[in-house]
């Protein structure tokens, strides 16, 4: 039986095919050629030792989802991503997704003219059309999701990435979907307390599989965050950075909730040190 991840990648597919129609892929290399060099996310999100003692904020922008409908309207997403911007924002993170997510590329280049970032292209990579695309459009960080991709493909897409410039946010939920991502040395995991096949959050998860994450790799909770005690109870149990959307888009005064998240992060990180 199709998972709910299944049918969100096979609108992608169809989207992505109309999208090749219009731009072909060797358009795309020379739009990527002509792009300035990507932003360094890696030091962005803490990845040197002196640098992990306070927890960063991946600040999506997001119109809707697929478990809770419409969050926001987002007429601007350049003006939101300012706004996360001047709260501290390590990476601001565009969905780009129609189907499902009310995103487009057109978001991306936006944000991308507005703020100096880094960003996430933020979509469910399928193809290296879509890895030449974020880079044509500006991104900084692609996402890899374990559950959709094949051993070969990781590797392959994650060398690809490298080869652009761009860091790679690698996407699990279980314990062999880390292991899968550790042998493709993936250096910044997300572990997503959401299961993307059935849209069920328990944040218990992340606790329970942040351990099994080498020292020297960047973990990235993602999912779940509703307010300052899930953003403590993340850094406690290892976070180095969270990925928040709903609870952002939905609040009115985005900036003031960064830096409250940043502050709350920081001080679990302090107690756990």
């Amino acid at each position: 039986m199709a998972t709910v991840l299944d049918d969100i990648n096979a609108g992608v597919w169809e989207d992505m095919e109309a999208r090749k129609r219009l731009v072909s892929l060797a358009d795309l290399k020379d739009l990527a050629a002509a792009a300035a060099p990507a932003r360094d996310a890696w030091s962005a999100l803490g990845g040197t030792a002196v640098q992990r003692d306070q927890l960063k904020v991946i600040a999506e922008i997001k119109r809707r989802s697929p478990s809770k409908g419409d969050l926001a309207s987002i007429v601007d997403p350049a003006a939101l991503a300012e706004q996360y911007a001047d709260g501290g924002a390590a990476v601001i993170s565009v969905l780009t997704e129609q189907r499902r997510f009310n995103g487009s590329l057109a978001d991306l280049d936006a944000v991308r003219a507005r703020v100096d970032v880094p960003l996430l292209r933020k979509d469910f990579t399928l193809d290296e059309y879509q890895i030449w695309e974020a880079r044509a459009h500006g991104a900084d960080l692609i996402l890899l999701i374990v559950a959709s991709l094949s051993d070969s493909q990781l590797r392959e897409f994650s060398a690809l990435s490298r080869e652009l410039g761009m860091n790679v946010l690698v996407e699990t939920h279980t314990e062999e979907e880390i292991e899968r991502a550790v042998a493709a040395e993936a250096r910044i995991i997300g572990v997503n307390v959401r299961n993307l096949k059935t849209l069920d959050v328990d944040r218990s998860v992340f606790a329970s599989l942040a351990g099994l994450i080498p020292a020297e790799a960047l973990v990235i909770a993602e999912s779940g965050v509703r307010g300052v005690d899930d953003v403590t109870h993340y850094a406690a149990n290892g976070a180095n950075a969270i990925l928040v959307g709903e609870a952002l888009v939905s609040d009115a005064t985005p900036r003031d909730r960064i830096a409250e998240f940043t502050a709350a992060g920081a001080a679990a990180i302090a107690a756990r040190a």
